[in-house]
């Protein structure tokens, strides 16, 4: 089930106190509650809860790990 969210309520996707994590890019929301990288609701001093659509681009991997990220929504 798809959802949209706003970038408020992407926020409360924070990975932490037992909450998924999700990020936005490019409009598109994807969880990454399960990806070792994002323990606890971090990676590489970014956060989930968050739209990453220009810092992706500043990363090693830019778009490439999306394919393998389940998709949770539109961000709106």
């Amino acid at each position: 089930m798809a959802v949209n969210l706003t970038k408020e309520e992407l926020k409360q996707y924070d990975g932490k106190d037992g909450h998924k994590a999700y990020v936005a890019i490019d409009g598109t929301i994807y969880d990454v509650t399960d990806v070792d990288a994002w323990k606890n609701g971090e990676h590489h001093g970014n956060v989930a809860g968050k739209d990453l659509s220009e810092i992706i681009m500043t990363a090693p991997h830019k778009k490439s790990v999306l394919a393998k990220l389940p998709v949770v929504g539109k961000l709106v």
